[in-house]
């Protein structure tokens, strides 16, 4: 396969790691700001075009969510909160996991404008890879909240690729089953998911067997890999690269939507696997080996200086570019002590539960499914609709007096990032 660089897109609002989920819930966006920080003390912005992504407009979040959903997160804050009752609430699954916090719906926009404009980019030819690691939150149900997850950035870059593209193929390396992404295609073979994740056992989100393959026209275009607690490096690539190899062969995408969730690393907070942050990045090398124009998105991951650490290197990989294990100073260098390394030594927390035979087993099934298409599916389209609507920015704003000014999609400034003194999350119970 082909190894030549690639043109890679980034994109980043330096104020998306600004919002709190509350300083006990797991989430945390201001592992972006690590991330990002990492990535310019490295010099890799240097290799790559840089943007400041702009927010998604509320018509654009409605060409997947519905309107009644869409209005109510633009309504809703925790100084008004009390105005909806119980059933209101539970309506659109906001509460313990998916809290109400301030800036709630500009946080959703934000994300969500990033992952969308990096599909027009890869539309209009202007890169080989996109990157919005703040986007990839892929439990966000049409008309519902769920999994720290509001509005579903992937669907809708994904929607926005099909503009142009007959087939897109999304791959999901999180530990959480990509359920949403799935739910809103498994009617369709325009689109492929298929989904790495733990399964059994009341792990959320609960859905994700084998034997979830897709409906009418999506059947066998859905594609679920389920493992087991503890699974290394190795026994993940006997699995993940024959099955993307094999999907690659019959399905022959023309774009790839790839969610890098580093949910999935040894020692998260939340997941129960062992991978490496190379076993982790092995996966994105070799989706990135198949010259596909690739959308990479972040998604889940809980361990903020481990997430940090996981997609500094895989932006890395995309852009061809070897950077030291040693940890530049930073703005954030306290966080990735003691070892300040790129690559610290794993240590692994679970058995590994999935044997020799269980992965032969699961891999004859999908293998088996994937045989099942005989060809890859054509489409013919004789309209294509207009790219979203990043060309009238702030037309869609609830409050024309209060759009944002215009400004210039391109992130100039080598160094614009946050100190942590905005950062009132209490991260002691991060250290593992």
């Amino acid at each position: 396969m082909a190894t030549s660089k690639r043109r890679v897109s980034y994109f980043y609002n330096p104020e998306v790691g600004n919002f709190h989920f509350g300083s006990m819930h797991p989430m945390k966006p201001h592992r972006l700001a690590l991330t990002h920080n990492l990535i310019l003390h490295y010099g890799m912005h240097k290799k790559m075009t840089v943007y400041k992504s702009s927010p998604a407009s509320m018509t654009d979040l409605q060409m997947f969510h519905s309107n009644e959903y869409v209005e109510f997160l633009s309504r809703v804050s925790p100084s008004n909160v009390q105005r909806y009752n119980t059933q209101q609430l539970s309506r659109f699954n906001v509460g313990d996991d998916c809290p109400i916090f301030d800036g709630m719906y500009d946080f959703c926009k934000m994300y969500s404008g990033g992952s969308i404009e990096a599909a027009v980019k890869l539309n209009t030819g202007l890169c080989d890879i996109a990157v919005n690691w703040s986007g990839g939150l892929h439990h966000a149900r049409k008309d519902e909240a769920s999994g720290f997850c509001y509005i579903n950035d992937i669907v809708l870059s994904i929607l926005e690729l099909l503009k142009h593209h007959p087939r897109v193929l999304y791959i999901d390396i999180d530990v959480h089953h990509g359920d949403a992404v799935q739910e809103a295609f498994y009617i369709t073979d325009r689109v492929m998911t298929v989904s790495f994740h733990k399964f059994g056992n009341g792990f959320f989100p609960g859905t994700g067997d084998v034997t979830e393959i897709g409906d009418l026209l999506g059947k066998y275009y859905s594609i679920n890999v389920p493992l087991l607690d503890g699974i290394d490096d190795f026994t993940y690539s006997t699995v993940f690269k024959p099955v993307i190899q094999q999907i690659m062969d019959f399905y022959r995408p023309t774009a790839i939507v790839l969610q890098c969730g580093a949910d999935s690393l040894a020692c998260d907070r939340l997941g129960c696997f062992n991978l490496s942050i190379k076993g982790h990045g092995e996966c994105v090398s070799f989706v990135k080996s198949f010259n596909v124009p690739t959308l990479v998105l972040g998604g889940g991951g809980y361990t903020v200086k481990n997430v940090a650490r996981c997609w500094t290197y895989e932006t890395s990989l995309l852009l061809d570019t070897e950077i030291s294990n040693e940890l530049p100073f930073n703005d954030y260098f306290e966080y990735f002590g003691p070892d300040f390394q790129l690559h610290p030594e794993i240590t692994s927390r679970f058995e590994n539960l999935n044997s020799r035979q269980y992965i032969e087993s699961i891999r004859s099934r999908v293998s088996e499914n994937i045989r099942i298409l005989q060809c890859a599916p054509g489409v013919q389209m004789h309209y294509v609709p207009p790219d979203m609507s990043f060309s009238q920015l702030g037309a869609d704003q609830d409050d024309p007096d209060k759009r944002p000014e215009r400004r210039d999609p391109r992130y100039s400034d080598d160094r614009e990032y946050y100190e942590d003194d905005n950062d009132n999350d209490d991260d002691s119970f991060d250290e593992l």
